[in-house]
């Protein structure tokens, strides 16, 4: 029995088009997270975990599309060749069977760890970045979203019962961010 052929395609931010991974690549099923990869708690990671079963190939963009550390790259790689579904990186032109040579493994390592070095370089920059421009009194932060009005609005439904899921939905936020909002000290734009 032939397996089927499952895409994995993430990217950071609902903003971000996922259009260019996996494009004109013939898949039976395909798994979209639009989250950061800190760590593998992402939905439609875990819905592709759970749905894939042997014989399946799992095609992904780029190790940097499943995992942001060596860590969690070699246990999600382990964990789907242990159980007969290969992986497929696109971009690393690789499939990994899960009867790997010492040679595979290696290279999955060092890519990972490539990836790894780099997103720390990324960040690195970006904060020498921030703190440069703060000396020039040329950052000031994240712009706030929402009007003083619409946080005393958020604390007003709150405080009636309302889900806060359905406030951050009705605003168009993160919950997250409604958090931030409720328990910041009306600092908001006006």
């Amino acid at each position: 029995m032939k397996g089927q052929r499952v895409g994995y395609i993430r990217v950071s931010s609902l903003e971000q088009n996922t259009s260019r991974q996996l494009e004109g690549i013939e898949l039976d099923k395909r798994y979209e997270d639009k989250v950061s990869a800190k760590d593998t708690d992402r939905p439609a990671l875990q819905a592709m975990l759970d749905f894939v079963r042997q014989d399946d190939l799992v095609i992904v963009h780029s190790m940097d599309r499943l995992a942001r550390n060596l860590d969690d790259l070699r246990r999600i790689v382990k964990e789907l060749t242990m159980r007969g579904v290969q992986i497929q990186f696109v971009k690393e032109n690789i499939v990994f069977k899960g009867d790997d040579s010492p040679m595979s493994n290696l290279l999955l390592s060092m890519m990972g760890a490539f990836a790894e070095f780099e997103r720390a370089l990324i960040r690195e920059r970006q904060q020498e970045g921030i703190e440069l421009a703060k000396k020039r009194g040329a950052f000031r932060g994240r712009q706030k979203c929402l009007s003083v009005e619409q946080v005393l609005h958020i604390r007003e439904r709150v405080s009636a019962g309302v889900a806060k899921a359905k406030i951050a939905r009705d605003l168009g936020i993160s919950r997250a961010t409604l958090y931030n909002y409720r328990e910041s000290r009306t600092e908001a734009q006006g």
